[in-house]
């Protein structure tokens, strides 16, 4: 039987993990309740107390310009150098075009 098979492999790791993790917590000294502890660490800022960006809208526009390219050059790299190849790079790139323009 060989160890280093993945399910083997993943049971190892594991226990290696679960080993270290015992050990942390018996170095690691006792947690005394305080707000600092449980803010979130800003370099000694104070946090914003408003939403960095106000909905998914800009999350999903770029999102989809990522998805859209990535297909658009995976299917350009699957293709031979064709002229339809060519109209079709020429039409991925005014989608991009409209994508970013909005």
């Amino acid at each position: 039987m060989n160890i280093l098979t993945p399910p083997i492999a993943f049971l190892l790791y594991l226990l290696l993990v679960a080993i270290l993790s015992g050990l942390g917590r018996m170095l690691a000294g006792a947690m005394t309740a305080n707000g600092a502890k449980t803010e979130t660490y800003s370099g000694g800022e104070e946090g914003p107390t408003s939403a960095a960006a106000p909905g998914y809208r800009p999350f999903f526009t770029v999102s989809l310009f990522f998805a859209i390219l990535h297909l658009g050059v995976l299917m350009l790299a699957s293709s031979g150098l064709t002229p339809i190849s060519g109209l079709y790079l020429l039409g991925l790139g005014l989608v991009l075009l409209a994508l970013i323009l909005g």
